[in-house]
């Protein structure tokens, strides 16, 4: 048994995972795993840096979490860093804050990297199933990138596009300069479209459609027997779709959502306001702003690859890091 810290650092949210892990037994017990939005990704489609406001969003989540690991004594801590980090011009400012804080340098990885780690997450306790047809493609609909991941057991073929819930808000959605509350996603000099136009809603089609011609040329997303979803837009949307009254990770984890629930979920994301979407009982406040576009993207990919329904999983890259520390 290995007590390991894996830290995953995305465009939208920074996550942390204590567990141990026992390789003989291929079981991993969670001790603590709690996410924070940060938002790391603001402007970074627009501007090519990363916010000070964001970094220092990340690095407040970075000292909680030192503190947490040193609480728990993991043995060993990977701190994983994705879309946004690799898109920075200052990425510099953003690993030695980390450094400074956790004592461990950030791996700014690859999306072949992002992918191989989410694919590990999110299967290996599917591996018994026999519910399930193989191959699995895995989807992790990132804020910044989307990886899709091709396997049985191990990875046949991957591939990272950008595009994410952030990143297509940003581009599509968001208007400035700000009018009232403003947008997150956009930051303080943008507004979102509260609800969006038609013509944004086909702008971010024609952006995801773009996106998987060139996933394709890596990943045959055709052969694909089982979807399996992963990461905030479709476990939100999962739990949206269940009618759940608050959120609960027992019962999203390994739901299967048909096509029909995901397009009408993600119908009534695109056709309410803020307001509306703030008032779903399952939905993060970090999320409310970015999750319509996140659902149109898990929309898009169903429609593409022919699922008849999505697999959630709440076990991603984050988990994928942690077995990747007990070997």
């Amino acid at each position: 048994m290995k007590r390991v810290a894996a830290i995953d650092c995305g465009t939208n949210s920074i996550r942390l995972l204590v567990a141990d892990c026992d390789p003989a037994t291929g079981e991993l017990t969670d001790l603590d795993r709690r996410m924070q939005i940060v938002r790391l990704g603001q402007g970074v489609d627009r501007t090519g840096r990363l916010a000070p406001e964001a970094l220092e969003r990340t690095f407040a989540a970075c000292r909680e979490y030192a503190a947490v690991i040193k609480d728990l004594g993991a043995e060993q801590v990977r701190f994983v860093a994705t879309s946004a980090s690799r898109d920075a011009e200052n990425r510099a400012d953003f690993v030695r804050g980390v450094v400074d804080i956790l004592g461990v340098e950030p791996e700014v990885i690859t999306g072949d990297q992002e992918a191989e780690f989410s694919f590990q997450g999110a299967t290996k306790e599917l591996s018994g199933r026999t519910d399930l047809e193989r191959p699995f493609l895995v989807v992790d609909i990132g804020g910044g990138s989307t990886e899709f991941v091709l396997g049985d057991g191990s990875v046949r073929a991957a591939r990272s596009v950008d595009i994410g819930c952030v990143r297509m808000t940003e581009r599509h959605l968001v208007h400035g300069p700000a009018a009232g509350r403003g947008a997150p996603a956009g930051g303080s000099h943008a507004a979102l479209t509260d609800p969006p136009a038609a013509e944004q809603t086909d702008a971010i089609r024609a952006d995801v459609a773009v996106a998987l011609d060139h996933a394709e040329q890596t990943v045959p997303l055709g052969e694909a027997a089982t979807l399996v979803g992963l990461a905030g837009s479709v476990t939100t949307v999962a739990a949206i779709a269940l009618g759940l009254d608050h959120y609960d990770s027992a019962a999203i984890h390994h739901s299967r959502i048909p096509l029909a629930q995901v397009r009408e979920t993600t119908a009534r994301l695109l056709s309410s306001t803020h307001a509306e979407r703030a008032a779903i009982p399952v939905m993060h406040p970090g999320r409310v702003d970015v999750i319509a576009a996140g659902a149109l993207v898990l929309l898009s990919i169903m429609e593409r690859v022919g699922a008849a329904e999505v697999v959630v999983s709440e076990h991603d890259i984050l988990d994928g890091i942690a077995w990747s520390l007990a070997g």
